[in-house]
């Protein structure tokens, strides 16, 4: 997991897995979406790689690189944990908002209503 983030830290990398989204490409395809060199983008392919993130297919002397999203689980997994007590803990504190806010207001039509009824009879007594 510790590799995966580390390999997913750096935003040219997350975008080349995002270039990799749409299907298997050459590392020439994929440097060809950027304004840096192929050694460069041979680098980042390689730490990738390293990381499970990316699967290579040697073709003659072509390496084509395909997305390997299944090796996020595990990161991702640590991460939902982090997010499903945090988001039962927001809809808990929503819940109890909005149950307020309707207590709140019940109060309020049934208070204006009684004082509502109380003026309209004190216009017609006068």
């Amino acid at each position: 997991m510790d590799a995966v983030a580390r390999a997913l830290a750096e935003p040219r990398r997350r975008a080349i897995l995002e270039v990799l989204g749409d299907g298997e490409l050459t590392a020439g395809a994929i440097a060809a979406n950027f304004d840096v060199s192929r050694p460069a983008i041979s680098q980042h392919l390689r730490v990738l790689h390293d990381a499970d993130l990316v699967a290579v297919r040697r073709e003659g002397t072509r390496r084509y690189y395909e997305l390997r999203p299944e090796s996020m689980c595990e990161l991702r997994d640590w991460m939902d944990g982090f997010w499903t007590g945090r988001l039962r803990d927001l809809k808990r504190e929503v819940e109890q908002e909005r149950w307020r806010d309707r207590r709140k207001g019940r109060r309020r039509s049934s208070g204006a209503a009684t004082r509502s009824a109380g003026s309209s009879h004190d216009r017609h007594q006068g």
